[in-house]
């Protein structure tokens, strides 16, 4: 296998505002010999986030990663994300007492095996 290659911020901003200049990925994905993916990726990132959102090589992935937040930078964002959690757990657990009642409610009206030998509920469709 081959060494894992990491890739500055600085690198990475390069390659973005190539990018926005102009140039085609397929072609700066070649000169620079790094996969397409990544460069679309980055674009992506520096998009919604800026230069900041371009982590540097072996920086690990805080938090959740869908938010990704510094200590107070943005707390109305991460108390909707909290409401919203606790909506979705909410949910899951209304529908979570819906099927355990159904599961008692059809284990209550199946008929019991006397045991072997018993009757089976139905009669065999063969004679």
């Amino acid at each position: 296998m081959g060494k894992r290659r990491e890739f500055s911020r600085e690198f990475k901003l390069s390659a973005v505002k190539q990018v926005l200049a102009g140039d085609r990925v397929a072609a700066l994905a070649r000169d620079l010999r790094v996969p397409s993916g990544h460069i679309y990726s980055w674009v992506r990132h520096y998009r919604q986030g800026g230069a900041d959102a371009l982590r540097p090589a072996c920086r690990p992935r805080k938090g959740l990663g869908v938010l990704d937040l510094e200590p107070g930078k943005d707390l109305a964002t991460a108390r909707r994300w909290i409401e919203e959690l606790e909506r979705k757990v909410g949910q899951q657990q209304v529908e979570l007492d819906f099927f355990r009642q159904a599961l008692r409610q059809v284990g209550e009206a199946r008929r019991p095996n006397d045991g072997p030998g018993a009757r089976r509920s139905t009669r065999s469709s063969r004679r």
